[in-house]
C-alpha cells in the first residue's frame, strides 16, 4: 500500500503524489507567538513531525516549513497590556515555542520564516491581486473581494451566506462584509511597513500564503495545521493564492484540538495547561507518546489519567529495549514490520502503528523469558526502528540531554539505591541468608521496585505507573 492522507479539501483519502519524484514538500502553520505553547499548541507541531518523519523514511526528501506569526491583533494587545514592547512580547514567546518544540522531539523545520521578514513578497502578492481585479483599497486597507471568486467556500464546505470572517462589526470600507482583510491601514503606536497603498501591516492570512510561496513555491505538496484553521485561515490562504495565479496546496491536513470537558483547549477558555506544567507530570518523552498516540484527525479529551496511562505504555516500551540491552547486549535500529508500515501508510494511523510495537514487545519479552537470546534482539531492534520513526525511540530519548525532565534526578538517584540494596542482596543470597534476601526483595516490591532474577544477574523495573 502506498501513502494515502485525508485530504480536507476533497474529503476522502486520497494516494499521496508528489509535485516532484522524490521529494515532498509541507507547509505547516506554526506559532502565533501571543504566550505560551499549551498542549493543544504543541499536538500539531508533533502531528506534523510524525508526517515528515514517515514520509523521509519512506525515502522522501522533506522540504518542511514551519512559520512564526510574529505581528497579529493579539500579539499587539496583549504586548500592550503588560506594558511591553510588541516585538519583545513576540520574541520572547517565540523562544518559548522553540523550546517546547526541541524538548519534545520535533526535528528543526527546513525554514522557519517569521512574517515581519516577508513583507515584500505580501505587497507583491496583493499587488498581483489588485491587477487580476480580486482586491481593492480603501483609504490605506486593501481587502480580497470574496464574490469575484467562484471557488470561495471549496475548502470548508461553508456557504457564502453563512460565513463570517471574525473581524468585527466595522466595515471600515468594505463593499461586501464577506470580503477579508489583506492589508492593514496604519494605526497610532501599531507597527507599519510603506506599501503603495499607504503604510500599515499584514493581515493573518496575507502572511502565510506569501511564506509558504516564498519558500516552497506556487505550488507544493502539503499545508497543515489544526482543525480550528480550516476557516477562515486556510480558506482565505486558498481563495487567494488561487486567484493570484498560484496552484498552491495539493493536499489539506488537519489535526483536531485537544480538549478539556469536552472544549477545545485554549487561552481565551482558560483551560490550558502550559508544557513546562505538564513536564513536572511526566517525562518528555511520555507527553510526545501520549499526544502521537491518537490519531491526528482524532479529538484527544486531556485528563490527569490518560497522561499517566500514556506514561505507563511508553515505560512497557522502554522497559523491553533496556532489558534485552542488559541481558544481550547492544540493540541497533532494526526494521520495521509490514503491519507497522501499513498503519502509517493509512492516513498516518499511529494507534495501529502502536498497537503493532506494543505486540512486538510482547513478542519480544516472551522470547527473552524463553531465553531466544537472538529473537529478542531482533524484536527489539524492530522496536527502536519503529519507535524512531514516531521519534520515540528509547536509546535515543536515553542519550538526549535533559530528556528525562524535572524528574530525571529523582530518577537516577533512585537507580543508585536500588542498586546498593540489589548487591546486598546479592551478597545475602550468596552467604545462602535468603531470609535477609527475601527481605531485601520484598522491601524493593513494596517501594513499586520489580526484581526479576536472570542467568545473567537480577534486573529490575518499576511496577507500571510507579
Amino acid at each position: 500500500m502506498s501513502l494515502h492522507l485525508y485530504d480536507t479539501a476533497r474529503r476522502a483519502l486520497r494516494e499521496f503524489r508528489p509535485q516532484h519524484a522524490g521529494t515532498a514538500s509541507m507547509y505547516v502553520c506554526g506559532a502565533t507567538v501571543q504566550g505560551v505553547p499549551h498542549v493543544g499548541h504543541v499536538r500539531s507541531g508533533l502531528d506534523f513531525d510524525v508526517l515528515r518523519r514517515w514520509l523521509a523514511h519512506s525515502g522522501y526528501d522533506v522540504l518542511f516549513v514551519r512559520n512564526v506569526t510574529d505581528i497579529d491583533d493579539k500579539i499587539l494587545t496583549k504586548a500592550e497590556a503588560a506594558g511591553r514592547p510588541w516585538w519583545e512580547w513576540a520574541a520572547t514567546h517565540e523562544r518559548a515555542f522553540a523550546a517546547a518544540y526541541d524538548v519534545l522531539g520535533c526535528l528543526p523545520p527546513s525554514a522557519e520564516p517569521r512574517a515581519t521578514g516577508h513583507v515584500t513578497e505580501m505587497v507583491e502578492l496583493i499587488a498581483r491581486l489588485i491587477d487580476r481585479g480580486h482586491a481593492y483599497a480603501v483609504d490605506g486597507d486593501v481587502y480580497f473581494a470574496v464574490g469575484t471568486w467562484p471557488s470561495y467556500g471549496e475548502l470548508s464546505g461553508q456557504r457564502l451566506d453563512e460565513m463570517e470572517q471574525g473581524e468585527g462589526s466595522d466595515p471600515r470600507g468594505k463593499r461586501d462584509p464577506r470580503d477579508f482583510t489583506l492589508w492593514k491601514a496604519a494605526k497610532p503606536g501599531e507597527p507599519d511597513w510603506p506599501t503603495p497603498w499607504g503604510r500599515g501591516r499584514p493581515g493573518w492570512h496575507l502572511e502565510c500564503s506569501a511564506m509558504a510561496t516564498r519558500y516552497l513555491g506556487p505550488r507544493f505538496d502539503i499545508h497543515g495545521g489544526g482543525l480550528d484553521l480550516v476557516f477562515p485561515h486556510h480558506e482565505n490562504e486558498l481563495a487567494q493564492s488561487r486567484a493570484a495565479g498560484d496552484g498552491f496546496a495539493e493536499y489539506w491536513l488537519h489535526n483536531a484540538w485537544v480538549t478539556m470537558s469536552g472544549a477545545k483547549m485554549s487561552k481565551s477558555l482558560g483551560n490550558t495547561l502550559t508544557i513546562p506544567a505538564v513536564l513536572e507530570r511526566v517525562r518528555p518523552v511520555e507527553l510526545r507518546y501520549y499526544l502521537v498516540a491518537p490519531h491526528y484527525r482524532s479529538t484527544l479529551e486531556y485528563s490527569e489519567e490518560a497522561l499517566a496511562e500514556g506514561a505507563a505504555a511508553y515505560h512497557r516500551i522502554e522497559t523491553f529495549v533496556h532489558r534485552v540491552h542488559d541481558r544481550v547486549g547492544a540493540v541497533e535500529v532494526g526494521r520495521i514490520s509490514d503491519a507497522f508500515a501499513a498503519a502509517l501508510d493509512d492516513d498516518v494511523a499511529t494507534p495501529a502503528a502502536l498497537a503493532e510495537v506494543h505486540e512486538t514487545v510482547r513478542r519480544g519479552n516472551a522470547a527473552l523469558d524463553a531465553g531466544n537470546r537472538t529473537e529478542a534482539l531482533t524484536l527489539a531492534g524492530a522496536v527502536r526502528a519503529m519507535t524512531g520513526v514516531l521519534g520515540l525511540d528509547p536509546v535515543v530519548w536515553a542519550e538526549a540531554p535533559g530528556a528525562g525532565g524535572p524528574g530525571d534526578a529523582a530518577r537516577q538517584a533512585l537507580g543508585s539505591l536500588v542498586d546498593a540494596l540489589l548487591e546486598q542482596r546479592t551478597r545475602a543470597r550468596a552467604d545462602r541468608d535468603f531470609a535477609r534476601a527475601d527481605a531485601l526483595r520484598d522491601e524493593l516490591t513494596a517501594a513499586g521496585v520489580v526484581v526479576e532474577d536472570t542467568a545473567d544477574g537480577p534486573t529490575w523495573t518499576l511496577k507500571d505507573g510507579a
